[in-house]
């Protein structure tokens, strides 16, 4: 990366802007690339870890395991439904400091 800086600015006095221009926008396009192939292990990473939960804890329902292969709507619907779920579920919050159940 450093040689190719120093490459296209030794090229800029020399007149060759369209080549340096040219370059740089190669270069920009591949650090996105990247970047976003990069992103994706992570997420694919934190799936597989969560997924990981679901199945260890026999409580849990495992219909969501996977989820993030489906359809924009239906994931939409799964994450209105587990909300729902989670709003009927919610315990009443303690005060402050009372450490009983």
């Amino acid at each position: 990366m450093l040689a190719a800086m120093a490459v296209c600015t030794a090229l800029v006095p020399l007149g060759l802007t369209d080549v340096v221009t040219y370059a740089l926008s190669v270069l920009a396009i591949v650090i996105s690339g990247i970047v976003l192939i990069q992103g994706y292990r992570d997420t694919a990473a934190l799936h597989a870890k969560l997924d990981e939960v679901i199945i260890a804890l026999r409580e849990t329902r495992n219909d969501v395991v996977g989820l993030e292969h489906e359809a924009p709507d239906k994931i939409a619907k799964a994450v209105e439904k587990l909300e729902a779920e989670a709003t009927k579920l919610r315990v009443p919050s303690r005060k402050r400091g009372d450490v009983s159940r």
